[in-house]
């Protein structure tokens, strides 16, 4: 049995198992019932004891809730220090739960009025990484993710507009919830296909009305809201006057009003930059909810808020979503849980950056965007093919996550190539002899990506290292190094580790691929016959055109290596 990592599990009275999982990790299981109990202690090695009270305050408590921790391999992997960017402070910091081993994180995710595109797969990608190394590094994460289907208007900063879902359901003349339906499912399928690790809760903010109204009752008593003609408005100006509206983003109130103008249609607003908590529905409006102030809807940035303290609590770990929520939609919500709560809401900010097309932001607005389904397709006018979803993926990991993605045929080709290279050295890998001592040197491979990813996950400097491992591995196959038995298996673990669980990268195999194969083999078998029998115009012209279309063979001792290289 491998060695585990020193802690200790307490829970008189609560039913609890274990198990060894993947790798050699400890997964310990347990059942908790609703209810307070004494003695509760949880303690991964290098932290102490959690308390019952600090475990409710993360949300983690909740009636007869089934949870299991996985604990790492060994003390140090457990200790592992990640840094993380925080937008809030402006620097990397290390990163530190409230309640270790337990992890709350929130994402915003999509308003399901269209079709996921390219852009939309960053946060997915970005977020799904982050999830997989906490719980790499032995963390229990609760991730949460929200659907907006309700309270986003078109013009999102002035809470001006119609609906973004009524009005696409007025288009296609389908009820609401059927266009919510229909772009949620293809959300869900698309992320399948990104092989994304699906959220521990996807609240809907249709579900959460009663508790958006609780709030929005609640800011209008604490004196930070007010009713006017049956829609009620954050006071941004009595906020920023005892706290800081601003603090996220950096904007300064006063500049704002100084830099802006008062647009038609606000008149009712006390401020300039009050923004809605409940917005009276007109006549037409087709999603309203009844009220004590009128039937109406939810403003867009109360949902999060509500949402996020009911399964995570009041103060929790982590906030993610993208650059282009900072403002005004992540102000807000600091803005409104500060002024419910008192206090700050989330300890970590992390944002990731936009998807550019020709230097400017990829979006539905500005008409600019290219759908998933397109891509995997090779359906839209700008795609010179069609792209796997792996190669999405691997095309996100190759940027770190706070710089742009400029999009391009030639970078999403040069993902694709540098993919296969990677699946073909595991491959290769599988099927390498050990060579009694090694002569190529693997050490430090594995820390080096392991440092990489806790570098606020610098995606790109870990799959650098790996190239490494891809160029040692190329070179025992063509017999120019060996390595030893160990060796080999810790390169298949390090693999398993980084391209599978942490990355998210699998092997899209179809029966397509595997007619070509079969095709391949057979052509590929001729012309051995044909160097056998010395024919070599024949043997030469076969491997000659192969490489014309992208395919490059190399002769060995014991018969032939392929790879699609273009």
């Amino acid at each position: 049995m491998p060695p585990v990592a020193g802690g200790c599990l307490r829970l008189p009275g609560v039913a609890a198992g274990c198990r060894w999982g993947e790798g050699g990790a400890l997964v310990l299981q347990f059942f908790m019932p609703c209810g307070r109990f004494s003695g509760i202690s949880l303690c991964p090695a290098g932290n102490s004891p959690v308390s019952h009270d600090a475990l409710q305050a993360s949300g983690f408590v909740t009636p007869l809730c089934c949870k299991s921790i996985t604990f790492a391999q060994t003390a140090d992997e457990m200790k592992s220090a990640l840094y993380l960017y925080n937008t809030l402070t402006r620097k990397k910091e290390l990163f530190e739960p409230l309640a270790p081993p337990f992890v709350g994180m929130y994402v915003c995710g999509p308003t399901v009025y269209s079709e996921a595109h390219l852009g939309h797969a960053r946060p997915a990608v970005t977020f799904d990484v982050l999830y997989r190394y906490l719980m790499h590094l032995g963390y229990n994460v609760r991730y949460v993710r929200n659907i907006t289907d309700v309270g986003h208007l078109e013009n999102e900063t002035d809470d001006t507009g119609e609906d973004k879902i009524s009005r696409r359901a007025r288009q296609e003349h389908l009820e609401p919830m059927e266009i919510v339906q229909k772009y949620m499912n293809s959300f869900h399928h698309a992320m399948e296909k990104l092989n994304t690790l699906p959220p521990s809760i996807e609240p809907r903010a249709t579900g959460h009305i009663i508790e958006q109204q609780q709030l929005t009752e609640k800011l209008i008593g604490e004196g930070y809201a007010y009713e006017v003609n049956g829609s009620v408005y954050f006071d941004v100006e009595k906020y920023d006057g005892r706290h800081n509206y601003g603090i996220l983003s950096g904007r300064v109130l006063e500049d704002m009003r100084a830099n802006s103008r008062a647009l038609e249609g606000q008149d009712e607003k006390r401020g300039q930059f009050d923004f809605a908590l409940w917005k009276k529905a007109a006549p037409g409006h087709i999603m309203r909810w009844p009220s004590k102030w009128s039937d109406g809807f939810p403003g867009w940035h109360l949902e999060c808020s509500v949402m996020s303290t009911k399964y995570l609590g009041e103060t929790f770990d982590i906030h993610g979503g993208g650059m282009d929520l900072i403002f005004p939609h992540h102000e807000c919500e600091i803005a409104q849980s500060t002024a419910a709560q008192g206090h700050q809401p989330v300890r970590y900010w992390v944002h990731n950056n936009m998807v550019t097309i020709n230097g400017q932001k990829m979006a539905r607005s500005l008409g600019n965007f290219i759908t998933l389904e397109e891509m995997f397709s090779g359906s839209h006018k700008l795609l010179a093919r069609a792209y796997s979803p792996m190669t999405i993926r691997f095309f996100m990991l190759q940027a770190q996550y706070r710089s742009t993605l400029d999009f391009s045929n030639e970078a999403l080709l040069a993902a694709s190539l540098g993919l296969q290279k990677l699946m073909n050295a595991e491959k290769t890998l599988a099927g390498l002899i050990p060579g009694g001592s090694s002569t190529a040197d693997i050490s430090g491979i594995a820390a080096k990506c392991h440092e990489a990813m806790s570098d606020d996950l610098n995606t790109p400097i870990a799959i650098a290292h790996l190239f490494d491992a891809v160029r040692i591995i190329n070179l025992v196959n063509d017999g120019k190094e060996k390595l030893s038995a160990e060796d080999i298996r810790s390169l298949q673990e390090l693999f398993r580790i980084f391209i599978h669980d942490l990355f998210g990268l699998r092997a899209e195999e179809s029966a397509g691929n595997d007619r070509l194969e079969g095709v391949l083999k057979l052509l590929l078998d001729i012309r051995q016959e044909a160097k056998a029998k010395k024919e070599w115009a024949v043997s030469d012209r076969i491997r000659d055109r192969l490489s014309e279309l992208g395919i490059t063979v190399k002769d060995r001792k014991d018969g032939y290596d392929w790879e699609i290289t273009a």
